[in-house]
């Protein structure tokens, strides 16, 4: 079992934490994540991409000249694929662009990016995280003193009452607020350092409910 250290709002250390096994101890199936953040980025695609086909396009219904006689090319409409202003050839359509990925493909993917995390030693924890008012400046000092850089994800165990938390974090274009009821297996492995409350952690591990004080 993983032992790692939680840390307070001010990068002192107030105690130790087991992480359970069965969470960040999973095998680490690389093509299965990729599956898994394929098929989610995937379904943020709008599918609205579209084109006109020849029978689309306004205009070209008689035939610009006639077959034969006049050394030209023969041409059957100004709407052909090859004219300027004609239609498009096998052109995007709109479509729906979500790939089908079940519960346990999910889950399996997530349990090994959260292994990953762990191995990579791109976690911290701290106790609790809570601010008088939103300022972007008492959370850039949580993060300073953590000593987390880079992209920083940050995991509640729920959205915050007053939003004081997700507002202070809103302003760095560097960090993303997720809840570990809804944790993603792209923002993990595109993370650099992610950052669990301990009551988040909690959650993940099935000690208390999303929104239970822990």
């Amino acid at each position: 079992m993983t032992t790692i250290d939680v840390f307070d709002a001010t990068g002192t250390k107030s105690a130790t934490r087991d992480l359970d096994a069965a969470v960040f101890e999973a095998p680490v199936n690389v093509p299965l994540m990729h599956q898994v953040v394929v098929a989610g980025l995937a379904g943020l695609r709008a599918g609205t991409h579209s084109t006109k086909t020849r029978g689309e396009v306004s205009g070209g219904g008689r035939k610009p000249w006639r077959q034969k006689g006049t050394g030209r090319a023969r041409q059957g409409s100004i709407r052909s694929p090859q004219w300027v202003g004609g239609g498009v050839a096998h052109g995007p359509q709109p479509r729906d662009h979500a790939m089908r990925v079940n519960k346990k493909m999910k889950k399996g993917a997530l349990l090994g990016a959260l292994t990953d995390t762990v191995r990579s030693g791109k976690i911290s924890v701290v106790d609790d995280l809570a601010f008088e008012a939103p300022k972007t400046k008492d959370a850039v000092a949580v993060l300073k003193a953590l000593e987390l850089e880079g992209k920083v994800l940050v995991v509640l165990p729920a959205p915050t009452d007053d939003g004081t938390v997700e507002l202070s974090f809103r302003n760095l274009p560097y960090v993303k607020v997720a809840y570990a009821g809804g944790l993603g297996v792209y923002d993990l492995l595109n993370a650099d350092r992610v950052l669990f409350t301990a009551a988040a952690l909690d959650v993940l591990e099935g000690k208390a409910e999303a929104g239970e004080d822990a």
